[in-house]
C-alpha cells in the first residue's frame, strides 16, 4: 500500500458534527486518479488509520481529494482526532485511492444513503447527473435537517430527503417491491439500513444490489487453531475472540489501528489454510495469501499465519 503526504487546504463544517476536509499536494501537483465510490485511508495526527470515502467524482487528474468526517465521541478516537487536531496547513499521510464500491454502467439507478453514507453516493450522483444521466433517483435518509450534509444539493424531482425526527422511518418497500433488471441499487449507511435493503431486495438479482458499510461486518464463526509461523506457537481462537485478540493474548504483538476491517494495519500473511474474509480492504488478488486479523477468521480448522512481508514501496 503506497502512501501520499497531503496538505489540508480547506475545512468546512457542513453540520454541527460533520466536517469536510479538502486535501491537496503540497506543491499543487495533480493527484492519482479515482472513480466515484473510491476511498482513502488517512492516518490521523493521533496515529489512527481510518477509511473515508472521497466525496467528489475525481477524474483523471484531480487537484484535490475531499472527505467528510462525522465526529463520534463514542468511537475509538479517529474522528475526534480529525476534528480536534487537523486544521488548514496540517499534513496528513494517506493511502492511494482504492475502490471497493465501484459505479457500474446501468440504464437506471436507485441510490439509498443513510446519514454520513451520503459521501460515496454523492460522488456517483454528481458524476451521473453531470453526464445527463437523468434516470438517477436518490433516497437520502437522515435524523434531522440540521444533520444532513449537502442537503441543499438534493432538491430535485428525483430526490427524496427524509428526516426520521419529523416523519419516522421511511418505508423503502414501495421503491424496492418490483425488481427491475435495468436498475442498479446502491446503498451506503449504518447496519440497520443495510439489513433492511438486503431483506427488501431478496427477490432482486444479486448483481443489481451494491452496498457499502462504514465498517466490515464482523461475524462470529466456528473456533479454529492459528499457528504463528515464526516460532510454531499454536493459538486456539474461540468463537467469541478475533484472531487479533487471540494472538495478542498469547504474546504475539500484532499492530492494529481501526480494528474494524477497513484500514489494513493488522494484515498478516496466510502461509497454510484458508481465510474467511470479512474485511473491506483487501483486493481479490491479496485474499488468497493475506488475512485482516481484526475481523477475518479461518475457513479451515487450522491456519498458519505470519508477519506480512511488505515491499519497499510500502515504506516510502
Amino acid at each position: 500500500m503506497s502512501d501520499l503526504t497531503l496538505e489540508v487546504s480547506e475545512t468546512t463544517d457542513l453540520t454541527p458534527t460533520v466536517r469536510r476536509f479538502t486535501l491537496q499536494h503540497p506543491h499543487g501537483l495533480a493527484l492519482p486518479p479515482h472513480e466515484p465510490g473510491a476511498h482513502i485511508v488517512i492516518t490521523t495526527p493521533a496515529g489512527h488509520k481510518r477509511s473515508y470515502s472521497l466525496v467528489d467524482p475525481g477524474g483523471d487528474q484531480p487537484r484535490h481529494y475531499a472527505v467528510c468526517v462525522r465526529r463520534d465521541n463514542n468511537s475509538r478516537g479517529g474522528s475526534t482526532s480529525m476534528h480536534n487536531d487537523v486544521a488548514v496547513g496540517t499534513t496528513l499521510r494517506t493511502s492511494l485511492p482504492a475502490n471497493r464500491f465501484p459505479l457500474h454502467p446501468s440504464p437506471k439507478y436507485l441510490f439509498i444513503a443513510g446519514g454520513i453514507g451520503i459521501t460515496p453516493i454523492r460522488s456517483m450522483v454528481r458524476q451521473l447527473r453531470a453526464e445527463a444521466k437523468t434516470d438517477t433517483r436518490l433516497l437520502y435518509l437522515t435524523q434531522s435537517a440540521e444533520e444532513t450534509p449537502f442537503r441543499e444539493e438534493f432538491t430535485g424531482p428525483h430526490d427524496t430527503v427524509h428526516h426520521s425526527d419529523d416523519h419516522g422511518l421511511l418505508d423503502l418497500w414501495p421503491y424496492l417491491a418490483e425488481p427491475d433488471d435495468d436498475t442498479r441499487v446502491y446503498c451506503c449507511g449504518p447496519a440497520p439500513l443495510m439489513q433492511a435493503v438486503h431483506t427488501l431486495t431478496a427477490h432482486w438479482r444479486a448483481s443489481r444490489i451494491h452496498v457499502e458499510q462504514f465498517t466490515a461486518e464482523r461475524k462470529i464463526s466456528a473456533p479454529f487453531t492459528a499457528v504463528w509461523a515464526p516460532d510454531g506457537l499454536r493459538v486456539e481462537v474461540p468463537a467469541h475472540l478475533s484472531l487479533l485478540e487471540a494472538l495478542r493474548r498469547n504474546g504475539v504483538p500484532v499492530e492494529s489501528s481501526c480494528e474494524a476491517g477497513v484500514c489494513g494495519t493488522c494484515r498478516l500473511a496466510v502461509l497454510e489454510g484458508e481465510a474467511e474474509h470479512h474485511d473491506s480492504v483487501l483486493t481479490d488478488e491479496e485474499r488468497p495469501s493475506t488475512i485482516v486479523a481484526c475481523v477475518s477468521r479461518a475457513a479451515s480448522s487450522e491456519i498458519v499465519v505470519g508477519p506480512l512481508v511488505r515491499s519497499r514501496k510500502d515504506h516510502p
